[in-house]
């Protein structure tokens, strides 16, 4: 009977066709080889899932009768999944060919790190970082290390983040099952950073693994009014559910202000799609904020982290949000 493979690399795909080539060839080339990858399918009515099955017999395919979101096909995926490890990475994606011996090679060093971030740059400037790692400002806006910039290796000595971009994360499966996975009401956007905090919560640190190379054709599923509005209504979840109480008194005040900041700019370039949709995602995190206040009842009850040790990877600088 073969061994179970260490990496369970989940690939959430929504009428991705045109981007599943270059993923799959990319994770052929890997140098390390003891992993399984399964495309959960949010019900694709474009070629996907015949152009898998005829090219790419050995992914595993997990078909789902209607669309889930991010957040649910990896929750379904991770379920089914036999390994050790649970890899998301987007389907816009193309890994270099050591990513997962880098990844590998972290775990292996930081036995206590719950989650590993890659370094993801950009697709078509090969030379520019779009996360090396995320970060969590005090003002409750989260974002991407190094966004925008060109990779000079200025991140790779800091190895410790606050969480992982969720296109290229790694995960063990005791810290995703003990932090319950992705919460699917986010649906997509902010879902890697809720994660983080809990698994932060929980005890567990997010570390960095600069050898870890993906490239990402950025928003080239998502973006725009979609991506404003998830991004708007789940920056705010996050804020509410997860941020420990001391903190919330501690930095509540310049929280507010950052939302309402933004709501001010949204306002002011009102004609723009994009304005509109977070405004709207802002207003839809206040009509769900009963159940919010109920997740974040559990969320806080389970916190084995001290206030302080949270508190300690959070940035007081303002950084580039990408």
């Amino acid at each position: 009977m073969p061994e179970p493979p260490f990496f369970s690399i989940i690939i959430p795909n929504w009428n991705g066709a045109r981007h599943l080539p270059t993923c799959l060839d990319a994770l052929r080339c890997q140098t390390y080889r003891a992993f399984e990858v399964i495309l959960a399918d949010n019900d694709s009515t474009d070629k996907s899932l015949p152009l898998v099955e005829r090219e790419y017999p050995e992914v595993r395919i997990l078909r789902l009768p209607q669309n889930r979101g991010l957040t649910g096909a990896c929750n379904a995926a991770a379920a089914i999944a036999q390994g050790d490890v649970l890899v998301m990475l987007n389907n816009d994606t193309e890994a270099d060919a050591n990513w997962l011996a880098a990844l590998a090679e972290a775990l292996a060093q930081y036995p206590d790190a719950g989650a590993v971030a890659s370094k993801l740059l950009l697709f078509d400037r090969r030379d520019t970082l779009h996360s090396a790692g995320d970060f969590y400002g005090a003002d409750g806006i989260p974002g991407n290390r190094g966004v925008w910039q060109e990779d000079k290796g200025q991140y790779d000595g800091d190895i410790e983040v606050f969480g992982a971009c969720g296109g290229a994360a790694a995960y063990r499966r005791a810290a995703w099952d003990a932090a319950g996975g992705f919460d699917e009401t986010f649906f997509m956007y902010c879902e890697d950073v809720d994660l983080a905090w809990r698994l932060r919560l929980l005890g567990w640190r997010t570390v960095f693994a600069p050898a870890a190379r993906v490239y990402h054709r950025l928003s080239a599923t998502g973006g725009g009014p979609i991506a404003s509005f998830y991004t708007g209504r789940n920056t705010i979840w996050v804020m509410l559910k997860d941020v420990p109480g001391p903190l919330l008194r501690r930095y509540g005040w310049r929280m507010l202000r950052a939302q309402v900041r933004i709501a001010w700019d949204a306002l002011r370039a009102w004609r723009g799609a994009a304005a509109r949709a977070r405004l709207r995602g802002q207003l839809a995190a206040m009509a769900g904020l009963p159940r919010v206040l109920r997740q974040r009842r559990a969320v806080q009850a389970a916190r084995r982290a001290a206030v302080a040790e949270v508190e300690r990877v959070m940035t007081d600088s303002p950084q580039t949000w990408g």
